[in-house]
């Protein structure tokens, strides 16, 4: 188990992460998010051992984690990180570059495990191609095999998909999560992406101005935003007083997505649409509502200043009946 109790961490007076806490099994897939400045970056480096604590320890079993205080080279040889800036060899291929650390006394294992790599980050047409000459998505690829070589026990990811078009991006996403799942290697990923999150992730920590905000499932957390930070990362969202929504209940603010807001021909909050936006599979719905902009989602495109009522789920408002912010 990684182990984190109570860090924090400075860049001279900048405080950047406040007494975080948390804990990761092994084979543990969780996710960092929080908007740009919370720390996220900030986060991994601790982990990778990059700075020296200002409090609190890190430990990966009985193993602690220190700087560079305590060590000449930096990360624990059982850690891989990958950041967003690409540490590669331009000049040789992505083959050399994978391989690079791999022993070559055994010469046929070694290259049966590059091609497998390879074959997890989608490179196969590129394999002999100078990494110079390729593309930034292509090099971000290239990083993460070479970080998976060795097969650390835990893995450290920076955004990893960023550099990596929609071609390719859903596709190369299985694969790497799967590979990983499947060699029980425990992934921290920092990520602006929900879907780098859902379907992958075990847990989700987030973060607000370095501070631990909440930790808990993907599933847990977008069924019951309790901080409007959260809501946002899965979607358009909406902010109600719950007596808008019910006369069953009144004082509190509600979190409802865009998706939860459905036509209802008979009761419901009156809406004027403002303007459909094209999503593919169904539109986004900008109205006006108490003389302020929300959002639901439609299977049609509506007409500009069209009436319509809109409901939630009792079950959701109930689930949601507490106070956010």
């Amino acid at each position: 188990m990684l182990t984190i109790d109570s860090i924090s961490f400075a860049y001279d007076k900048n405080t950047v992460i406040q007494n975080v806490s948390f804990s990761v099994k092994q084979g543990e897939h969780l996710s960092l998010i929080g908007e740009s400045g919370s720390g996220k970056s900030t986060l991994l480096k601790l982990l990778y051992g990059e700075y020296d604590l200002k409090e609190g320890s890190i430990f990966w079993k009985k193993k602690q984690i220190l700087g560079p205080k305590y060590n000449l080279i930096t990360g624990p040889d059982f850690m891989k990180y990958v950041a967003q800036e690409f540490d590669l060899m331009p000049f040789t291929t992505v083959e050399t570059n994978i391989g690079e650390f791999l022993s070559n006394l055994y010469p046929q294992k070694k290259q049966q495990r590059v091609e497998e790599l390879i074959k997890v980050v989608g490179l196969e047409e590129v394999a002999n191609t100078k990494v110079k000459y390729l593309s930034g998505g292509q090099k971000q690829r290239v990083a993460l095999a070479r970080a998976l070589a060795k097969e650390p026990k835990i893995i450290l990811l920076d955004e990893p998909f960023s550099h990596i078009d929609n071609f390719k991006k859903h596709s190369l996403r299985r694969n790497l999560f799967s590979y990983l799942e499947s060699k029980k290697i425990t992934c921290i990923t920092a990520t602006h992406d929900k879907e780098d999150v859902l379907g992958y992730a075990d847990n989700m920590l987030v973060l607000e101005h370095g501070k631990k905000l909440i930790l808990g499932s993907p599933r847990e957390l977008y069924n019951n935003p309790k901080h409007k930070l959260i809501a946002s990362f899965f979607g358009e969202f909406n902010e109600f007083k719950l007596s808008e929504l019910s006369d069953s209940f009144s004082g509190d603010t509600i979190l409802i997505y865009a998706n939860e807001l459905k036509p209802n021909k008979i009761k419901g909050i009156e809406v004027s649409v403002q303007r459909s936006f094209f999503q593919g599979d169904y539109f986004l719905i900008e109205a006006l509502f108490n003389d302020r902009n929300i959002f639901f989602r439609g299977k049609n495109e509506l007409k500009e200043n069209q009436k319509i009522l809109l409901s939630v789920s009792k079950n959701i408002i109930k689930k949601r009946s507490n106070q956010v912010r």
